[in-house]
């Protein structure tokens, strides 16, 4: 098979597809990895690098599209690259095709095949290629909660941790899944004080004998986030329902509640959001005031670190990568049912349910449209 790697073409995205090490393994499997000049730099990798690998270095996105039969990318492809896409091709990436109608029925319509990395998923629920970007998000969430909580940014003038004989800050974290119990990881570590919620009491469970108490687990319900809410420094909304729109969870009403300067961090953007006062961001623009309150909601929030994004995702999506590579789609699909949950559009169809009621357009399984 011809893997292709065109450079991500979304603002401030500086990560890739595949580390040189992950080049290294699609070569030795037998296969021809191309990859567009200059797609690693912005993570650290140089063309020299893949080189030395087997990678083929090849001038353009255009060069890649016209020649892969799986075009490996890290974000949702952009108009120009999906215009590129052929129905016999297909593209592996993270999609979040029910926050954006628009490219769910473009991508439908080019005919090819779209895998979306978050909802490949495992027997027992879990997100194995989700998770690493979830980690990041996760823990970066609270590092920039606490930068803009400082009066310079807009922020309430509140130092995370406090000192000794000072209130520390209150995180909330709405959402104790793989993204909440990370920013839990760091807003303990900074000696917050914080209060997780979710609905699910085995997460709640999971975080309460981690943490022993420095972390206050709650059951949530609308009349327990309305009193967390109104009471916190800083909320992290890591609210997740695979493949579909994001819960608004917290309303313009709760937000409007707030003290003037706290911040609320929306993970869940990618998906739509789960504040209904959140609007997508960028990392040149992470930020707006609404009720006073600090907003960041930042589309890809691990491409700020795309060292280590690049590294976690190769690590997770890999196998899944040569599973495709060696075997074909039909016949990976069929030995690893985990990869068929993964498929969103294909021949043509939506073929991801939760993507085509959030959107209102009609879906069929991946069977009939693939016959697997």
């Amino acid at each position: 098979m011809i893997v292709g790697i065109p450079g991500e073409t979304k603002t401030h995205e500086y990560r890739v597809a595949l580390t040189p090490a992950g080049a290294r393994e699609v070569v030795e499997h037998g296969h021809t990895l191309l990859i567009e000049a200059g797609a690693g730099q912005g993570s650290g990798h140089s063309d020299e690098a893949y080189q030395a690998q087997g990678a083929k270095i090849v001038d353009s996105a255009e060069d890649v599209f016209a020649d892969a039969d799986m075009i490996l990318k890290v974000k949702e492809p952009q108009p120009g690259e999906v215009a590129m896409l052929r129905r016999d091709q297909i593209l592996f990436t993270y999609l979040h095709l029910a926050a954006d109608r628009e490219l769910a029925v473009s991508l439908r319509d080019s005919g090819a095949v779209g895998i979306a990395y978050e909802t490949v998923e495992l027997d027992d629920g879990s997100l194995p290629l989700l998770a690493p970007m979830s980690e990041i998000a996760g823990r970066m969430s609270v590092q920039v909660g606490a930068y803009f909580l400082e009066k310079a940014e807009g922020g309430r003038g509140i130092l995370l941790g406090g000192i000794p004989g000072v209130m520390p800050a209150k995180v909330v974290i709405i959402g104790a899944g793989m993204a909440g119990a990370n920013a839990a990881v760091i807003a303990v570590g900074l000696q917050a004080r914080v209060v997780a919620l979710d609905r699910n009491p085995a997460k709640l469970r999971h975080l309460d004998s981690l943490y022993r108490g420095q972390v206050m687990t709650l059951a949530s319900n609308r009349l327990t986030l309305e009193e967390q809410v109104v009471d916190a420094d800083l909320v992290v909304g890591a609210a997740l329902i695979p493949g579909a729109s994001a819960p608004k969870l917290v309303s313009e009403e709760m937000i409007a509640s707030m003290r003037p300067g706290s911040v609320v961090v929306d993970i869940s953007i990618d998906q739509g959001g789960c504040f209904e006062t959140s609007r997508p961001t960028s990392h040149d623009d992470p930020v707006y005031e609404h009720h006073g309150v600090v907003h960041y909601a930042v589309t890809n929030i691990p491409g700020a670190v795309p060292h280590t994004s690049t590294y976690g995702l190769t690590n997770a999506t890999l196998p899944y990568v040569l599973l495709i590579a060696d075997m074909g789609l039909a016949d990976a699909v069929t030995q690893h049912p985990s990869l068929r949950a993964g498929i969103n559009v294909a021949g043509g169809e939506v073929v991801y349910p939760a993507v085509a009621e959030s959107l209102g357009l009609e879906a069929r399984s991946v069977a009939e449209v693939l016959g697997v």
